[in-house]
Parts: C-alpha cells; structure tokens; sequence
C-alpha cells in the first residue's frame, strides 16, 4: 500500500492481485483531520493538574453550568433516595393525593386548568421552602415530561444536585417500588 497526500486528503493506493472493478488497483479516500496533533497527549489522573480546574476557564472561555439534568430510571432513583436523596414529586396534588413514593414532597410543577395546564408561578420559591441549591434532588413526575421540564429549570436557576427520573410515578410503580397513599 502507498499513501498519497495531499493539502486536505490522504489516499492509500491498494494493489491487489484480484482486480477491483476491473482495475488492478484502487484509490481509497482516508479523511485527515488538520487539526488532528501530531502525538498524542496522556490525559488521565497522574496529572500534577488541578482535576476539578476547567480547560474552558483557563482559556478565557465563559464556562456555564449543565441545564440539562440526568435522568435515571426508578430502580437507580429509589437507590438514591435511599442513599440519602430528597424526592421532589412534582405532579398536581390530586395526583400525588393519589400515591407518591415514601418521603416524597409535592410541589407542583403545573396546574391543571379547564383548557390544559398552567406553569405554577411560585415553583421556585415553594421549592427553595423545602431544599437548599446544592441539596441532592430527585424529582419525579406521573410519567416524566414534567420532572424533566422542572428538572431543567431548577439547574438553570443554579440548583446543582437536581437527577430527573425517567418514566416517573407510572414507571415506578410498574416497577413495584414502594408507594405511600
């Protein structure tokens, strides 16, 4: 095989004794990357460098906190819970009057209203009530779309141990995770 480069491509000039499409040799395209570096660099914890200091501020970026928020299922959920995380449940009061895991906090995220639903005008203030910013949240929902909604907007308020569970109360308790009435 020989290598032909060129400013932005490489090509690997094959020769088979089997022809390929009728020709005894091929030219196959290698994508090169220009700014791929010319070795590589061992990044891994033997670093004399600071791990929690960020790449993005040492080269003057604006470094943002994550507003997407992790979600889990209900098994891990319940584990976290059980590890010492708070249970924000975040569906209406008729739902969570309903069932709700043990322990779990209702504060809801929207209300129901003739045409639909509502957002709850003093979510943030009802829930800084009960959790500190850098409390460890689980927040959960009837089927996941509101605790993913609330989820996000509790990270870019600058809450910080906020994780969504996925699939919410239903999930929960098809799961067979135990309820309170």
């Amino acid at each position: 095989m020989r290598t032909i480069s060129l400013s932005s491509t490489s090509f690997s000039l094959l020769t088979h004794s089997s022809k390929i499409n009728g020709s005894a040799s091929s030219l196959i395209p290698m994508a090169r990357s220009q700014f791929q570096p010319q070795r590589r660099r061992n990044i891994g914890t033997t670093s004399s460098r600071n791990p929690n200091f960020s790449w993005m501020a040492a080269v003057g970026e604006k470094v943002q906190s994550p507003t997407v928020p992790t979600s889990v299922p209900v098994r891990v959920a319940l584990e976290l819970l059980q590890a010492g995380h708070r249970y924000l449940d975040v569906r209406t009061v008729e739902e969570f009057s309903d069932g709700h895991a043990p322990g779990a906090i209702n504060i809801p995220y929207m209300f129901r209203i003739a045409s639909g639903m509502i957002k709850n005008p003093n979510f943030f203030a009802e829930v800084l009530e009960h959790f500190g910013k850098d409390d460890e949240i689980i927040v959960g929902c009837q089927l996941g779309k509101r605790s993913f909604m609330a989820a996000t907007d509790l990270l870019a308020a600058g809450f910080t141990g906020v994780t969504d569970i996925a699939g919410g109360y239903a999930a929960w308790t098809e799961s067979g995770l135990p309820t309170e009435p």
